[in-house]
């Protein structure tokens, strides 16, 4: 029997698997994305020798690293670095001939086979990476990787093995430099750092010896004080004959460059005096030719020219100028042997030019449709047999953050990479047709009803107009019905279907720009819109995002600056905009309702309404606020007072002293409740305790390693009920969430075993807790049936509100469960699932309510009646998560940082949309899909049977009409 009972708890998971096979990218979507593309971590790379193609490999801003196939825009590989929330995009190479490639993140290292992804090695230093580079000559026939560090103003460059990782040398520079790049050229390698105060840096060049790493020689390029900041140097190059260092002064009035190796010396190119930015691109081949370029954007638009470098006296010398465009540009370098081309991708052209002379090599015009707006690109040029011919191959990332494919003038592919980095989502639903709600308003507002029902009439009659052409579409549609294959039609647009399968989600990601998806059209992008453009390394920190039911359908946000907008949801059309600017700090928002209807408070840090507030709009609600030291909940309300409003602290719930709220979670905006009590096996009633004002609170104690779980009542601020635990590592995350009249929470602690043995038990451990009227069955408590309650009136006791009777029971899981979130129905009926990012194996579950109930039998089995009516199962300590509940299946959902959940018209599905990093969208059925036609149900077989009996009943009637006529002629008279 004790095997039986896990086998027990697996088998609930076969009633609410995923999806069928055949189901995968019918019913969900992924965008696996990697964040922006950087310039300098972009590039194509054989990864074989002896194979012609390449791949486009990159690195985002997500912290994201893998390859692309270069011919469709799906993904061959991606990593995430464990610390991907370290600043920076990290750093990836790869060594030309050789089928690995180097990246570095925070810090660590480590090489990744470049066809499979496979890791080769992995190696974790101390401080944080600055550079990585790779040493394409070296006294052995391998290469090996130069990787550059700053441990806490020391300055350490390591060679590792190529193949092993290990580390060949190690140079150490204490003199508290800022370490900024690495170079090489074919005799030596250069450290680049920033010498001095941060008001005046110096460029400072170290020399070190390939083979042992020593100091060769050190000198210092340029005047001190025209570099402030690392982003000031603008370029550093590598693995080049001739590599260069380049910066601007802060002005943009001319360009500094300096060719290492060549000592001290150091050569001003001008700009112009409109030069708004600047940019350097040379060839990274030790055999190209010592050409760059030089490309600067004005307000009059872009400029491009060409420099060659004498190898004998390092001398730059200005060898043509492309011709001026007004239009945006991007350029590119790609190197084929000692041959170096420039590529400029322009909004509706693309040419190749060689750097030896200005001549256009090749030009392909872009047609109207797929006009671009490039920001950055890379190139592969291809020269094809004969040599007049060239093949080519750009990918650029636009203005509207999008990633796209141009191969010979044509866009073969786009990916949305400004989908990565959302912070917040919310559910829309399709606006209905606009004239149809207009009439439909118009006829619910008529106060002659006689009138009303004319129009109605008169309305329907005209909508005979359509009769014909529906008519003509049965018999397809009939025919497709018995004999297609199942799948849903889908509609041009946005259409509501009669399952609510079809919705818009709105995602706001950290760039300021939003995203509208429709999961009819399997995560399609509808529409994208740059509502609040973000300078620098500035991030948009979203407060509040609300969907606003209406005819318009409509999505508000507000952010921690003041930002506000309303915006369709539909079409992504901005209806208002409001920045109130940096002194309007909000922490907190509230989706209210007022006289006037419901709207969205942005609340400042002290609790107060950042913006006026008037009578009709104050809201009737408590709200509860939390301090910005996290260690105080209130309850505010907003009283009325003639033409004023005012704020009223209602209670405070202050935590001890060495504590911080951690976590707090609040029921579902939609939580409906399909039955009142809990049908026992006995066939007595557990009723629930269904309090609309419960919040749950996580508090952490970092020295005494506790989590206190709290439920409080948000009306009166009284604690419902606590729960300690001990043992818990408070770095690591703490998630919970709630519904109806239970929660769950997970956590990462250690716990002593009570069987007398003492052992201690160290994991991660799931919690949940159910909330109940009474502990008697069929007992109401003290409250009765009363219909009505107040939180603030005691009923059983002098001192409070009545608290529930309370279940918990926990469990220990094999990995961590974050992001908790439940499933939501129409109706509440369907049984809930938790659903839960599991970090470790990048995937999501979906884990039945049944196997966290903390009502399932300790030490025996459940009776017949239990399992029948509650569906209980004999507790077992380890909540084995089972491979048919993962909803992502093989896919790796990677930078998940929330998980949201809407309701369908059918009872028995929940749509679900997680968000952060990839973006992926399912529909779950907890119950089961007992409300929907499956694609194995054969309705041909079935008319096929009916037709049949018809058929039959057809034959055999006359026989049995005439049996019966002769039964009457032979009866006796």
């Amino acid at each position: 029997m004790r095997l039986l009972n896990p086998l027990a708890v697996l088998g609930l998971s076969s009633l609410v698997s995923a999806v069928f096979q055949d189901e995968v990218g019918e019913v969900d979507f992924h965008h696996a994305l990697f964040g922006l593309p950087q310039q300098e971590t972009t590039f194509f790379h054989r990864p074989r020798k002896e194979d012609k193609a390449s791949l486009l490999f990159t690195s985002g801003d997500a912290g994201v690293f893998g390859a692309v196939n270069p011919g469709n825009g799906q993904v061959v590989w991606r990593h995430q670095v464990p610390d991907a929330d370290a600043p920076g995009a990290g750093h990836l190479r790869a060594a030309e001939g050789e089928d690995w490639v180097a990246a570095a993140h925070g810090s660590s290292v480590q090489a990744w086979n470049a066809l499979t992804g496979r890791n080769v090695w992995h190696m974790e230093f101390a401080g944080q990476v600055k550079d990585l580079e790779i040493m394409e000559i070296t006294e052995t026939a391998r290469k090996d990787v130069l990787v550059l560090f700053d441990e806490e103003g020391v300055t350490v460059l390591r060679r590792l093995h190529g193949t092993l990782g290990t580390v060949v040398w190690e140079f150490r520079d204490h003199n508290k430099d800022m370490p900024l790049q690495v170079s090489t050229d074919a005799a030596h390698i250069y450290v680049i750092s920033l010498h001095g105060s941060p008001a005046s840096y110096s460029l400072k060049i170290t020399s070190l010896d390939t083979l042992t790493g020593t100091r060769v020689h050190d000198w210092n390029v340029g005047t001190k004080g025209e570099v402030h900041k690392p982003e000031d140097v603008m370029f550093v190059g590598a693995n080049s004959v001739a590599p260069i260092l380049a910066w601007t002064d802060s002005s943009l009035s001319k360009l500094n460059v300096h060719v290492l190796g060549a000592k001290n010396k150091l050569q001003e190119i001008p700009l112009a005096s409109d030069t708004t930015a600047a940019s350097i691109h040379a060839p990274h081949k030790p055999n190209s030719q010592p050409h760059f370029l030089v490309h600067t954007k004005s307000t009059g638009g872009n400029r491009a020219e060409v420099y060659h470098i004498n190898l004998k006296n390092a001398q730059i010398t200005k060898a043509y100028e492309l011709p001026h465009l007004k239009a945006d540009s991007a350029f590119s370098v790609s190197s084929e042997g000692a041959n170096v081309y420039f590529v400029r991708v322009a909004e509706d052209e693309v040419i190749i030019t060689s750097s030896d002379g200005p001549g256009i090599l090749a030009r392909w015009l872009l047609k109207k449709e797929h006009q671009l707006k490039p920001v950055q690109a890379v190139s592969e040029v291809i020269r094809k047999p004969g040599g007049d011919e060239f093949a080519l191959r750009s990918a650029a990332l636009t203005a509207d953050e999008q990633w796209v494919m141009v191969r010979n003038g044509e866009k073969d592919w786009t990916r949305h990479e400004g989908l990565s980095g959302a912070v917040a989502a919310v559910w829309a639903e399709i606006p209905e047709a606009a004239d149809l709600a207009k009439v439909l308003e118009e006829e619910a507002h008529t106060r002659n009803p006689m009138s009303a029902y004319i129009h109605r009439v008169k309305r329907h009659a005209s909508d005979l107009q359509h009769l014909p052409a529906w008519l003509q579409s049965v018999p397809s549609r009939f025919m497709e019905s018995v004999f297609g294959d199942g799948a849903a039609r889908k509609e041009e647009g946005l259409v509501r279907d009669s399952f609510g399968f079809n919705k818009i989600i709105v995602l706001a990601t950290r760039r300021g720009r939003f995203y509208g998806l429709s999961t009819g059209g399997r995560g399609e992008v509808i529409w994208s819109s740059l509502v609040f453009p973000q300078k620098g390394h500035e991030e948009l920190n979203v407060k509040g995002l609300v969907y606003h039911d209406g005819p318009s359908s409509t999505v508000i946000v507000s952010g921690s600056k003041g930002e506000y907008a309303e915006i369709n949801a539909a079409t992504g059309e901005v209806l208002q905009l409001a920045t109130v600017g940096t002194a309007a700090d909000v922490a907190s928002t509230a989706y209210v309702k007022g006289s006037n209807g419901h709207w969205l408070l942005s609340l400042g840090p002290d609790g107060n309404a950042v913006s006026d507030m008037t009578v009709e709009s104050a809201p009737n609600d408590t709200l509860v606020i939390r301090s910005e030291d996290q260690k105080i909940l209130k309850g505010i309300r907003f009283v009325r007072d003639g033409d004023s409003v005012s704020r009223q602290d209602i209670w405070q719930h202050q935590v001890l002293p060495g504590q911080q709220i951690v976590e707090i979670a609040t029921r579902p905006l939609h939580d409906p409740v399909a039955s009142i009590g809990r049908v026992l096996g006995d066939r007595q009633v557990n009723y629930k305790y269904l309090n609309p004002n419960m919040i749950v609170v996580a508090v952490i104690d970092d020295a005494a390693s506790t989590l206190v779980i709290k439920t409080i009542d948000t009306v009166s601020g009284q604690v419902l009920s606590s729960q300690s635990y001990d043992g818990v590592d408070t770095t690591k995350d703490v998630s919970c969430t709630m519904a109806e009249n239970w929660h769950v929470c997970s956590f990462f602690g250690q716990f002593t075993l009570t069987d007398g043995t003492n052992r201690q038990v160290k994991g991660y451990q799931v919690v949940a807790t159910d909330l109940y009227e009474s502990p008697s069955p069929n007992d109401r408590g003290p409250l009765g049936d009363a219909a009505e309650f107040s939180s603030l009136n005691p009923v059983d006791t002098p001192t409070g509100a009545p608290l529930p009777w309370v279940v918990t029971q926990s469990w220990v899981t094999s990995q961590p469960l974050t992001h908790l979130a439940v499933t939501s129905t129409r109706q509440g009926i369907a049984n809930r699932q938790i659903m839960a990012l599991l970090p470790e194996s990048q995937a999501i579950a979906a884990i039945p309510r049944q196997a966290v109930d903390p009502r399932r039998p300790v030490g025996r089995d459940p009776t017949a009646a239990e399992m029948e009516a509650e569906g209980l199962m004999r507790y077992h300590p380890s909540l084995e998560i089972d491979p048919r509940s993962i909803i992502t299946h093989e896919r790796d959902v990677l930078g998940v940082k929330g998980i949201l959940a809407s309701p369908a018209i059918v009872e028995s599905t929940s749509l679900v949309i997680a968000y952060g990093g990839d973006i992926f969208g399912t529909r779950v059925a907890p119950s089961g899909a007992f409300d929907i036609l499956g694609r194995g149900f054969g309705k041909a077989t079935l008319i096929a049977t009916v037709l049949a009996l018809f058929g039959g009943v057809m034959f055999l009637a006359p026989m049995v009409r005439r049996k019966q006529i002769n039964m009457l002629w032979e009866a006796p008279s």
